[in-house]
């Protein structure tokens, strides 16, 4: 199974290492090790290269042969949190988006510090219902998932509690093109956008809208993440769901919210940012309604 994250290539390298390790304090070669497992010589060298992912079975295995089965605990452990680390959708929402949502629950609630950048979309904690409604009904026509969406629009809505909490600080940072990219047609964006402009007072939320045609030489626009205060990113690709938990990333993603919070404005500034984006839709009488 290839990896397809850094954080999750180098969680394998590192657990390759230690299989290596595990091998050479036996004493073995790697052609050892694989006529002991009864594996062709290749499986070895493949996997303490991080070519190729080992099965639970594999490491238990290895371990037993090595003569330290008691180490295999430890090591599936470490490989279950590499798996787990990018999550296809078809995956995560084959029982239907309602089980999506309620997934990142616990997440959500012990968060205390919220960091999200959206160069795409209005992100979850300032989405009124009906945008909600437009987003995830095109993600069950475009996946091919069962129809609970009221049940899951329901789930987000409920979600939103934690703008209006006490203790939480929510950053959010949007480029301006999202402001100009209608989500269920006219009527359902400048809803949205009102909503943006009545949430964006509340003392709990930090708004910073980047201005089309600001220099962005010190940083591009990225894909959008949430960060969930020092202990883990998000990252939502066309194929899945990307979690980062290596603190030098999440560094990473720190410091690139602090370089598009510092091209973005606040307050008055962003706020007529967002009457300008409504002003346009008022404007544009031949778009669907």
């Amino acid at each position: 199974m290839p990896y397809s994250s850094s954080s999750a290539q180098h969680a394998a390298y590192v657990l390759a290492v230690r299989l290596r390790k595990v091998r050479n304090d036996a004493g073995l070669t790697g052609r050892d090790l694989a006529a002991l497992a009864g594996w062709h010589p290749s499986k070895v060298s493949r996997i303490e290269n991080a070519r190729r992912a080992p099965s639970a079975a594999d490491v238990r295995v290895w371990c037993g042969r090595c003569g330290v089965p008691d180490q295999a605990g430890d090591l599936v452990a470490s490989l279950e949190a590499i798996e787990g680390m990018f999550v296809q959708w078809r995956e995560m929402e084959r029982t239907g988006l309602k089980a999506a949502q309620e997934s990142v629950i616990p997440t959500w609630e012990r968060t205390r510090h919220f960091r999200i950048y959206s160069s795409q979309l209005i992100p979850g904690p300032l989405q009124t219902a009906v945008y909600i409604e437009a987003l995830l009904t095109s993600l069950m026509h475009r996946r091919g998932l069962p129809d609970d969406i009221e049940e899951a629009v329901q789930i987000r809505v409920d979600k939103q509690h934690i703008i209006h909490d006490g203790g939480r600080r929510i950053a959010v940072i949007l480029e301006e093109s999202v402001l100009r990219q209608p989500v269920g047609g006219v009527d359902v964006m400048a809803a949205q956008l009102g909503h943006l402009l009545s949430v964006s007072v509340l003392p709990s939320i930090s708004l910073g809208i980047i201005p089309l045609g600001v220099d962005r030489s010190e940083i591009w626009p990225t894909e959008g993440f949430f960060m969930f205060d020092e202990a883990e990113v998000t990252v939502e690709l066309v194929s899945g769901h990307l979690t980062i938990t290596q603190p030098h990333e999440i560094g990473m993603y720190a410091d690139a919210f602090t370089k598009l919070a510092a091209l973005a404005v606040h307050g008055k500034a962003a706020r007529a940012l967002i009457t300008a984006a409504v002003a346009d839709l008022d404007d544009a009488p031949n778009e669907r309604r």
